[in-house]
């Protein structure tokens, strides 16, 4: 039976996702930003969780942890190098390691650069990936506690998964991350046609996640840094990482 996801809305613009696994009857929260939504959710499906998948330590993305642990006696799986900054952990995980939802199995890939020990989850047999806030529709995470080029290189190892891969973020941010990008890029076609999809989207109050990871490199300027239009858009003739740090700062004053 092929794996189930359930995405929904927690905090201000956080998403929440379930990732189900109907062979092994485990659930997983992957964050877990507040409790009842995520108990709502479970709730609805009728599933169990089994398990939390922590992408990073922020409050935002942990807030829900302590409450849900003392439900469901769930696993708390999260990053080794921020462990101590997140509460009611079970698991630390680092680059390379596999993390097993009932029958399906995720590799970690260490995702520096939002934060100093931020990860993702990718589970490739499902040709999804589970982003936290490294990536997002047209965006990326601010810079808090990395450098442009620790961040770069973490978006090129996603931007390495299969074109066909599900991208879930952490926020809903794609509307305000498209109207900067056509300023960087106002003649790209596949971005034009992401803004006008974002605009229906919208409208209608539904989410513009999950994307692919095709999609974004086609229309994600934070991924296109290595594109020689990239660095005439910023003015910088100097490689890519420096043209990603010219786009991020564009981007942290618009």
């Amino acid at each position: 039976m092929p794996a189930e996801t359930y995405l929904f809305t927690c905090l201000n613009d956080n998403y929440g996702v379930l990732l189900h696994d109907p062979a092994g009857n485990a659930t997983a929260a992957i964050d877990a930003p507040e409790a009842a939504p995520i108990e709502a959710a479970l709730s609805m499906h009728g599933w169990r969780l089994t398990d939390i998948l922590v992408t990073h330590h922020h409050a935002d993305h942990t807030g829900g942890i302590i409450e849900l642990k003392k439900r469901h006696a769930c696993r708390v799986v999260a990053p080794h190098q921020e462990a101590s900054r997140i509460p009611g952990v079970d698991v630390t995980v680092r680059e390379g390691d596999v993390v097993t939802i009932g029958t399906l199995d995720g590799r970690v890939i260490e995702t520096p650069g939002h934060t100093s020990g931020h990860i993702a989850y990718w589970f490739a047999a499902q040709k999804m990936v589970f982003v936290g806030d490294t990536l997002f529709s047209i965006g990326c995470g601010r810079l808090l506690e990395g450098t442009p080029a620790v961040m770069w290189r973490s978006l090129l190892k996603l931007r390495d998964l299969p074109a066909d891969t599900q991208v879930y973020c952490g926020h809903e941010y794609t509307a305000a991350n498209v109207r900067f990008a056509l300023t960087i890029e106002p003649h790209n076609a596949a971005l034009r046609a992401r803004a006008e999809e974002v605009a229906r989207l919208s409208a209608a109050g539904e989410p513009t996640i999950p994307t692919t990871i095709g999609a974004e490199k086609s229309a994600n300027p934070f991924l296109r840094a290595d594109l020689p239009e990239l660095a005439e858009a910023v003015g910088v003739d100097g490689p890519a990482a420096q043209v990603f740090a010219a786009i991020r700062a564009k981007k942290d004053k618009f």
